[in-house]
């Protein structure tokens, strides 16, 4: 039998990130004993500590995901995992490989062979990951002739040619998205996607092998108050509402029409709690999304507008090697499993990111104009046509 909250141990990895603090304090709230491990990488934190209203409650393990010894003082006694340590962003894992699979998949292994070979693993009864709808690649399309799709990767040449949107691989015909299911093929199309899927696939595979719960959250595009504005490789509505607020040029890749399914951080955080309070047995991947997607010009439209700012957008038609075009999950997993239904609207949850932005320092765009001159020397960002201009 489960045991509530309130009787309950738990370690969260990387919890001292945009996720994990947000997890953290609504599990606290409920009683929880949280343990935190975190090494608070520059790139992701603008702080090295724990916010003030978490640094008195939480036992905090300032060190990295990679090192053992530190792990198994962590996971000594915990009856749970939460494992949200990770390297992300499609872009920078391209060329950052060895470092991606280092932390991703090599730290991942590093847990499950502690919890296999050492009695600090002996409490645990659930390990929640969170993956990623990177696993999945372009995900499910349908075609009018062939019914359900699931695309590879698209040809450069029609990328070249600003053809953007997958095609039939049997007939050619344009593809209409569709929601994507947990049963999609694995086909992810970055490193990044590649590791977690690994990561994912080894939690799930040693979690049924000695019969305890293992989720593994798909998460879509989180968002929402308190993440991170300083990493240029994740997250285009911190990426935008910094450049609209210095009214600098916003870009576009693509044709600005690609889409994504972003989900509100408090939505992520009660999913992610149903795994650790859900009653009967389970080992699988469930998808966490909003299940509804938004354009990046929209996305782009509406923070200038948010902010009333004079930032021009400029639809480059450059496209990024392993992006998608298209993404929304199908949620009715989660659903029947975590009895969970996303709550917040994008237009809420943006204009509540957005608020939040607007108390924060900003961030210079330098960063964010590096972080693409690297990915274009190293042969990652290349040039297309826009044809709907």
């Amino acid at each position: 039998m489960m045991m509530p909250l309130h009787s309950r141990n738990i370690l969260i990895t990387g919890g001292a990130g945009f996720i994990g603090t947000k997890l953290t304090r609504a599990l606290l709230s409920r009683g929880a004993n949280i343990r935190v491990l975190d090494n608070f990488s520059q790139q992701v934190h603008s702080t090295d500590t724990l916010p003030d209203d978490l640094a008195d409650q939480v036992q905090l393990f300032r060190a990295d995901v990679r090192d053992r010894e530190s792990l198994r003082l962590a996971i000594d006694g915990v009856d749970s995992i939460i494992h949200l340590a990770a390297e992300t962003g499609t872009g920078q894992s391209m060329y950052e490989i060895a470092h991606y699979f280092d932390v991703n998949v090599q730290a991942t292994a590093l847990i499950l062979d502690l919890l296999q070979n050492d009695s600090c693993g002996n409490s645990v009864q659930t390990l929640v990951l969170s993956s990623s709808r990177a696993v999945y690649g372009e995900g499910a399309y349908q075609c009018t002739n062939h019914g359900e799709i699931f695309p590879a990767d698209r040809d450069p040449l029609s990328l070249q040619q600003g053809k953007f949107d997958p095609s039939c691989p049997f007939c050619k015909k344009s593809l209409q998205m569709a929601p994507t299911k947990e049963s999609a093929p694995f086909n992810p199309l970055s490193i990044y996607g590649l590791t977690k899927q690994v990561q994912e696939q080894s939690i799930l595979m040693w979690a049924r092998s000695k019969g305890i719960n293992a989720f593994g959250l798909r998460y879509q595009n989180v968002y929402g108050p308190g993440q991170s504005l300083k990493n240029p490789y994740t997250g285009i509505l911190a990426v935008f509402s910094n450049l609209a607020r210095q009214n600098q040029g916003i870009e576009i890749y693509e044709d600005g029409l690609e889409s994504r399914d972003f989900v509100y951080i408090d939505d992520v955080v009660e999913a992610t709690i149903a795994c650790l309070i859900y009653p009967k047995s389970f080992n699988g991947p469930i998808n966490v999304g909003s299940g509804q997607s938004v354009s990046v010009i929209e996305v782009a439209n509406l923070i200038r507008q948010h902010f009333n700012s004079h930032s021009e957008i400029n639809i480059t038609g450059e496209y990024r090697v392993g992006d998608i075009r298209h993404n929304v999950a199908d949620v009715s997993l989660a659903k029947e499993v975590l009895v969970f239904t996303p709550k917040t609207r994008f237009a809420s949850g943006l204009k509540l990111f957005l608020e939040w932005a607007l108390s924060q320092d900003i961030e210079m765009e330098t960063s964010y104009k590096m972080s693409a001159e690297r990915l274009r020397r190293a042969g990652l960002m290349r040039s297309g046509k826009v044809n709907n201009q």
